[in-house]
């Protein structure tokens, strides 16, 4: 009599690590984080054809004075994951509770290399270096991770918008600014990848995951 080479139970073991391999590789093809911002375009002449290339959206060079008045730069991000978000001392409203958050996410990445934070002040006028220095201490942050920035207002609102944030002055609004509570998260080629709510631990913990996604890139 025939054998058949498979029996039944056989075959169901087989089709659940089949769909168990398609499932982890559907899990990192999610995991993928995508690259945000507009994308810009450009045509080149190449072999005697004209090519149409995909320009991806990138954070320019900056320089801005931190907490200890030295200055800060694209340099200083070169080959690291970092941290974005935009605050002011005097904050009465989303900006202490963003800052607890980020606290919790710097101690976890406090032994981490590869990531640093930048915390830029949309009131210059009054966080001075000297005061973001005072700021800096009285929460007890690691500055050499995690860096508060100052400098001239219209370059700072300038770099929100390359952020894509959106942030101003508003005698109306509490504070006198209005701004988001984001945290965007930048990869090592100074790219986009992630906007989280900095009021919901939730989202915190997905930045400290993704942050790991990041690092596992090719």
């Amino acid at each position: 009599m025939f054998k058949a080479p498979f029996n039944i139970v056989t075959i169901g073991l087989l089709s659940l690590h089949f769909i168990f391999f398609i499932a982890c590789n559907s899990d990192v093809k999610r995991r993928k984080l995508p690259i945000l911002g507009e994308r810009d375009t450009t045509m080149r002449l190449e072999a005697g054809k004209y090519r149409i290339d995909s320009i991806v959206h990138t954070i320019p060079d900056f320089d801005f004075i931190n907490q200890d008045g030295k200055h800060v730069t694209q340099a200083d991000v070169a080959n690291k994951i970092y941290l974005v978000d935009f605050f002011f001392t005097s904050c009465p409203t989303i900006c202490p509770r963003v800052k607890k958050n980020l606290l919790h996410i710097a101690e976890e990445l406090k032994n981490d290399p590869e990531v640093l934070i930048l915390s830029h002040t949309i009131d210059p006028k009054h966080d001075s270096a000297e005061v973001l220095h005072t700021y800096a201490q009285k929460l007890h942050i690691n500055t050499k991770q995690w860096q508060f920035l100052t400098g001239d207002k219209e370059k700072i609102y300038e770099q929100a918008h390359q952020y894509l944030v959106a942030v101003q002055e508003d005698t109306t609004a509490a504070g006198g600014f209005t701004h988001s509570g984001n945290v965007m998260l930048i990869d090592k080629k100074r790219q986009i990848r992630g906007y989280y709510n900095g009021l919901k631990e939730t989202d915190m913990k997905n930045l400290v995951d993704d942050i790991q996604t990041l690092k596992a890139e090719k």
